[in-house]
């Protein structure tokens, strides 16, 4: 393989549901399937020394679910938050989260904080978990926060830019340089919109609790191979 690796990737992990309705399962089947997924993924990408990933765990739209479904995500959460996702402290990586706290249950938020003070002094490499989060509400909160230190006298207007917007964000992360959506679906669906501006896209057709291993060191492949040009025109020689 191209050793050309992403510094941030995006996880957009679809099709849980449809994985599950496909075998003739409750959706819960295949959200438990995802999850486990999941930590073999995390540990994958962390050995290849990738040091950020970002995953889209539930949207704010989410909620918009039936509620037996979102309990059950909710409860998942917990679970994966103070027990599968344990060996995130010993490898070294730090977990944040993005979005927003309303409506979630206070087992949820135990869960994140125990998580957040456990591995908040890992500096490896960075699980950022987006949870109840919309990136276009990231951006409205960001712009109250820049107003409000305008307001304040602790910012000039002229000294607004992109590392500013950036550092107002839920967490000042590098820039998204490749996002994979799994499921054949095309679209960020509110994912990270100001972080992904060049970022590269990658869209399987499987389902997330199928994309395994072999499935990411495709992406990776075809990540590699690709000339990100961010704008530039490069002289064909």
């Amino acid at each position: 393989m191209n050793n050309k690796l992403p510094n941030h990737v995006g996880l957009i992990m679809d099709g849980n549901g449809r994985y599950a309705q496909k075998l003739g399962k409750p959706r819960s089947y295949g959200h438990q399937k995802g999850a486990q997924n999941l930590k073999k993924l995390c540990k994958y990408i962390y050995k290849k020394k990738i040091k950020y990933l970002s995953i889209y765990a539930f949207s704010t739209e989410n909620f918009n679910r039936p509620p037996e479904e979102v309990d059950y995500l909710m409860n998942l959460f917990v679970k994966m938050f103070t027990k599968e996702l344990n060996f995130l402290k010993n490898e070294g990586v730090k977990v944040i989260f993005s979005g927003k706290k309303d409506n979630l249950n206070k087992d949820v938020l135990n869960a994140m904080k125990t998580i957040i003070k456990s591995t908040q002094n890992n500096q490896k490499a960075v699980l950022n978990i987006c949870l109840n989060y919309g990136s276009q509400d990231e951006i409205v909160d960001m712009v109250k926060q820049i107003c409000n230190k305008v307001v304040c006298n602790e910012l000039s207007i002229k000294d607004i830019n992109k590392e500013e917007v950036s550092k107002n964000l839920y967490h000042n992360l590098p820039p998204l340089d490749l996002v994979i959506r799994t499921s054949g679906e095309q679209r960020l669906s509110n994912f990270m919109l100001w972080q992904s501006a060049y970022a590269e896209f990658y869209f399987p057709e499987c389902n997330f609790p199928e994309f395994d291993e072999q499935q990411l060191d495709k992406a990776l492949e075809v990540y590699a191979n690709r000339d990100r040009r961010f704008g530039l025109i490069k002289e064909v020689i």
